[in-house]
């Protein structure tokens, strides 16, 4: 007897073929037959006549943890509701592991308040315990960021390592890597990691490629020097051999849109040349920005206090409003998304704020910074449509979010978060496949299952065969939408009608039932 029989339903196996009708049966968390089980019976049966039956969605690009929700709401609803079933949390060079002390955490300070933050763990092995004892409602693995390890080794110092600096970082990687941490990520568009030399990051590449993991890369800039940034990390990947994801790939800026076809052509060649690449994308012309990254690199330099220190200063406020004017951006289209000052600033857009307050837009944006702390994530209007349709279509794209979950009562707090943590996969396979029918649904379940759980080395998940991990969804083609939006984000996906993970009903008939059955993933170490 099975615990679970889906059946009648036509099955999408995530692997990239063609679908087919199927039964899947299910026992404990393990999918055990996938064929006729027409004479078979089970504790709980379900019809998915009409209805697409798929691996759960793997978010490669997550910030669950970072954004802290993983302690604070680990529920995820909005991820559930999306058919995430796994996330990959570590992102853009921040993870809450390995720590040498709390002061390691300032690499997340720029998302979540620090000061409310309280720890129980330092190596990577005591954080993923921790996170097992929490429960979350989806699978959760993570990467070691390569800015919290450089912040536990030389705090807010903006300078390069000296080789007694960058054989401790290695030895910390290595153990993170065995801890369990399936590779490691860079933000190097951030502050802290800017000043990393191409040995550094090599060095790490190195590390990385030995123990099997994954190197993943925030590019250096995403506007006038992306075709720079992108042959900075092909360059390591092809000098280390390592296995290289490059996060939410775009073109900001509509003077750099052109760009993007360059940068697939790069991507395509290196691929070519025999460098495993691939790239994640969300299909948003709005993202999410620090605000901070908008200043000239100067005046970040060492750090957040540094940063404000400099703000506050008369003549050298004057000379940053002078470099920002230069840049001749559209400040009606930079809409504030969190920060301390929440209530004051909720929704508004820097030009309004400017208004609000008398001053210039430039102004208005220090302004602003220096009232949250240096602590304030805004929206910007700057991807464009096409861009984001060629990127999807692409062979070696991903689907992620580049977000969090949350539950629709984070409303409450004043902040507006992305759609894409609301909306992000619904939103593909509503408006790009049903619709657009820029790829066909088997492509896009392949991107959102198969291919990132190869790529990550998420061992037997992403696809539906006898012997995986029980993580399904199970959808009408015609139903599934995502109504979260920019104005109003707080919409949880609709059509996904049911959703186990490991073996467990999350969605039942459409609404969550409260199960927390996510697992804690660790990767086994090449070294073993």
């Amino acid at each position: 007897m099975y615990d679970v029989i889906i059946k009648n339903g036509t099955v999408i196996d995530g692997a990239g073929g063609r679908m087919f009708r199927a039964d899947v049966g299910v026992k404990e968390e393990m999918i055990t037959f996938i064929g006729d089980l027409h004479d078979e019976s089970a504790k709980r049966v379900i019809d998915a006549t009409d209805r697409y039956v798929a691996p759960g969605f793997i978010d490669v690009n997550n910030h669950s943890d970072t954004y802290w929700q993983i302690f604070s709401n680990p529920h995820l609803e909005s991820l559930v509701y999306q058919g995430i079933t796994t996330i990959v949390g570590g992102n853009c060079g921040s993870s809450l592991a390995p720590l040498v002390n709390a002061s390691m955490l300032q690499s997340i300070q720029k998302w979540a308040d620090i000061r409310k933050i309280n720890l129980n763990w330092l190596s990577m092995k005591e954080f993923l315990t921790h996170i097992e004892q929490h429960a979350l409602s989806v699978n959760f693995a993570t990467l070691s960021g390569h800015g919290t390890l450089r912040r536990g080794l030389i705090k807010d110092e903006a300078r390069p390592l000296r080789s007694d600096e960058l054989a401790s970082m290695s030895v910390m990687l290595k153990r993170s890597l065995r801890d369990g941490s399936y590779g490691c990520s860079l933000g190097l568009e951030y502050t802290h990691a800017r000043h990393a030399s191409a040995n550094e990051l090599a060095a790490l590449g190195e590390l990385v490629e030995k123990e099997d993991g994954v190197y993943t890369v925030h590019l250096r800039d995403e506007s006038a020097h992306l075709l720079e940034s992108i042959q900075e990390a092909l360059a390591i990947a092809r000098t280390t051999g390592c296995r290289l994801h490059l996060s939410h790939l775009k073109a900001v800026g509509e003077e750099h849109w052109h760009l993007m076809e360059q940068a697939l052509y790069l991507i395509e060649s290196a691929q070519s040349g025999g460098v495993d690449v691939t790239f994640d994308v969300y299909p948003y012309v709005v993202t999410g920005t620090v605000l901070y990254t908008l200043l000239p690199e100067w005046v970040t330099e060492g750090g957040k206090r540094m940063m404000l220190e400099r703000l506050k200063d008369p003549e050298i406020k004057n000379e940053v409003v002078i470099e920002l004017r230069e840049k001749k951006r559209d400040y009606s289209k930079i809409v504030i998304l969190t920060s301390p000052l929440n209530q004051i600033l909720v929704h508004q857009s820097i030009a309004a704020i400017a208004k609000n307050q008398n001053m210039s837009p430039e102004e208005a944006l220090i302004s602003v910074l220096i009232g949250s702390g240096g602590r304030a994530v805004a929206s910007m209007e700057v991807v464009s449509e096409e861009n984001i349709e060629k990127a999807i279509q692409h062979p070696f794209s991903i689907i992620s979010t580049n977000g969090s979950g949350y539950s629709t009562d984070y409303q409450s707090t004043g902040e507006r978060v992305h759609p894409r943590s609301f909306g992000t996969f619904p939103l593909v396979l509503s408006h790009h496949v049903r619709q657009k029918k820029l790829l066909s649904w088997e492509e896009a379940i392949h991107k959102m299952s198969g291919k990132p759980a190869k790529k990550f080395g998420l061992k037997d998940r992403g696809i539906l065969r006898k012997g995986n991990y029980a993580d399904i969804v199970v959808f009408h083609p015609s139903h599934i939408a995502s109504p979260a939006t920019s104005e109003n984000p707080y919409q949880y996906a609709r059509g996904m009608e049911w959703v186990l993970i490991n073996g467990e009903v999350s969605i039942d008939n459409g609404v969550y039932t409260g199960k927390r059955s996510g697992e804690v993933l660790r990767k086994t170490s090449s070294w073993f």
